[in-house]
């Protein structure tokens, strides 16, 4: 089967959506299929093909992105007419049997080839995923166009009830839920990163939508604590990512000891540093809906302390601490239990407990999630 994956953001820097593209193009050709990714990049085709580790993947970039705000973060997209236009002569030409666009109704690429579907243009099947929970005033402006458009999509996706209650808001229909999809091959054979101290881990980006404002915060309360009990080891935070809040970010921090300042990690260092880390912290104020990167910190063996999001909440089960989102106080009670059964070896931090949420997170296994798409992609090629 040939396959072509639209990816509407910048493989050229991190994001969920990128991440799952690229995994799922992986997955895909592992089971012998032929994908092409299609997306924006800066890059060159060499050096992204190298630094993502997708040989087997042909990567057909479309040109540069220019950074978008919304839905409290910052997306980087193809507008340039010319992406649009090198897209859709790639699916005119390419011969695919069905092309999956991930977050189909993004401006650029993705948008124009829903817009042309079923003309010569862009024959071939579509699929969409709709990754997004929560909307701002650009995708409610955009309802009325999306009912119909949403129409030319042969099956469509979301990632969690959360995504699809957002699409559903905007362009109506029914959704099949796939999650994410995590490689549990990055985690098995590495080596843990080398800790000194009970260790906690915050991966992401540094926007206000990821909370790691609140988590300072938290943690100034967590060191206090610590420091008040004779003979207590005080933890370490270790902090991947960076962002439009760094500095300030960092200039918050400065009274804090014991914060380490990553920058952003490539995948080997963060699979080390989540097999390092004690307890993984994903404290999001919003906008979340799914969370990859608590699939993938119960898949490394952390204790997953996270805000009590939706998307979040279907992810992480009863395998790991969830807090009101935004709440400093209860974030700091919840990471000082938690340090507390990590001491302790008890509760979620136990050995049964381990096994439990290892078990759990299979179920976003990257094949598995890959199979279940090319079942939907047998039944939209055969128009059901």
């Amino acid at each position: 089967m040939k396959v072509a994956l639209l990816c509407p953001y910048s493989l050229s820097l991190p994001g969920g959506v990128q991440g799952q593209v690229v995994g799922m193009a992986a997955g895909l050709a592992r089971m012998g299929h032929d994908v092409r990714v299609l997306a924006p990049a800066e890059d060159s085709t060499h050096d992204l093909s190298e630094r993502l580790g997708i040989d087997a993947v042909r990567l057909v970039l479309l040109g540069s992105s220019i950074p978008v705000r919304g839905n409290g973060s910052v997306a980087p997209i193809a507008l340039s007419p010319a992406a649009s236009v090198r897209a859709l002569a790639e699916l005119a030409g390419g011969g695919y049997d069905v092309a999956h666009l991930h977050e189909p109704f993004a401006p650029g690429p993705n948008w124009a080839c829903v817009a042309f579907a079923g003309t010569p243009l862009c024959g071939t099947p579509l699929i969409g995923t709709f990754h997004r929970a929560g909307t701002d005033a650009l995708y409610r402006l955009l309802a009325p166009v999306a009912r119909v458009a949403a129409r030319r999509l042969r099956v469509r996706c979301a990632v969690s009830e959360a995504a699809a209650a957002t699409a559903m808001a905007i362009s109506g229909g029914s959704y099949e839920i796939v999650g994410n999809g995590i490689d549990f091959t990055r985690f098995a054979d590495v080596e843990p990163w080398p800790a000194d101290a009970p260790t906690v881990l915050f991966a992401g980006r540094h926007e206000q939508r990821k909370g790691l404002g609140v988590l300072l915060d938290a943690f100034a309360g967590v060191q206090a604590r610590t420091r008040e009990r004779p003979g207590g080891a005080e933890p370490v935070l270790w902090v991947a990512g960076e962002g439009p809040e760094t500095s300030s970010l960092r200039r918050k921090a400065i009274g804090l000891s014991r914060v380490e300042w990553l920058g952003r990690v490539g995948d080997l260092e963060l699979a080390r540093r989540m097999r390092g880390a004690d307890i993984l912290c994903v404290p999001s104020l919003a906008g979340e809906s799914f969370g990859v990167v608590l699939a993938e910190g119960m898949a490394a063996g952390c204790l997953v302390v996270a805000s009590d999001l939706p998307g979040y909440r279907s992810v992480l089960g009863s395998h790991g601490v969830l807090v009101a989102p935004g709440d400093a106080g209860a974030l700091c009670n919840a990471l000082l239990g938690a340090l507390e059964s990590v001491r302790r070896g008890a509760g979620l931090a136990s050995r049964s407990s381990v096994v439990a949420r290892d078990r759990w997170s299979r179920q976003w296994s990257m094949d598995a999630i890959c199979a279940t798409y090319v079942d939907i992609y047998r039944r939209a090629m055969a128009g059901r």
